[in-house]
Order: structure tokens, then sequence, then C-alpha cells
């Protein structure tokens, strides 16, 4: 299991972006935990697939056919993770459509579930 987040490629944002993998010892997974993204990375549209002290973090420019953090922001809503820390998640339904999108055999499994997940909501 991991955490997927599409980030704003903002020079601005990526900076506070690698500060914040900075102070979570980010390095891309693999055998060499030396290897760190930095601005060229975190620009591009691409996936970064990382590894922090916590767990598993995969960075996304896109996802879907060209979904990027703008066209997702209004498909998603905030929610409220502890006293100071809020988080945008994306719309079940935007995740679904994505989701649909891709043709990795792990998103296709998932789908089942999450539509599931939203009849239940009502949605």
């Amino acid at each position: 299991m991991d955490l997927d987040i599409v980030h704003c490629r903002r020079l601005d944002n990526i900076d506070q972006l690698l500060a914040a993998l900075a102070e979570l010892g980010a390095h891309y997974r693999g055998r060499r935990v030396d290897l760190k993204p930095g601005v060229a990375h975190l620009s591009s549209t691409g996936h970064q697939l990382l590894q922090t002290r916590f767990g598993a973090l995969d960075i996304l420019g896109m996802i879907g056919d060209g979904h990027d953090y703008e066209r997702l922001l209004p498909h998603s809503e905030m929610m409220r993770v502890t006293e100071t820390v809020d988080v945008r998640i994306l719309s079940l339904e935007m995740l679904i459509q994505t989701k649909m999108e891709v043709s990795g055999d792990k998103d296709k499994a998932q789908l089942a579930l999450l539509r599931r997940t939203l009849k239940e909501q009502g949605g």
C-alpha cells in the first residue's frame, strides 16, 4: 500500500514539496537510497515512486488521461486529518473515472470496490 498525491507543479510549490520530502527522508524506491527527487523530476508529468521513513509515497504529475492538479482541483474536497492538518482528497466519481482511463491491472482491480463504495454512499 502507498499514498498517491497529484501535486501542483508550480515552482514555489515544488520548492515546498522538496523541503517536505527531505524531512520525510524520501528517496526513490530501490536499492540506492541516495537517489532523491529534484526540481526537474517534480516539474514533469511523470510518476515519482518514493520511499519515506513512514512508507511508500507516489508523487504524480498527472493521472488518467492528462488530469493534472489544476484539472483535478474542482473534483476534490478538503478533509481534516488532524487539528492542524487538512488535505484535499479526490471525489470517488473522479477517482473512478481516472482508474477507468488507465490500463493497469491494479487500477482496474480496484474499480469494483470503488463503485460499490460510491453506491453505498448514494452516488
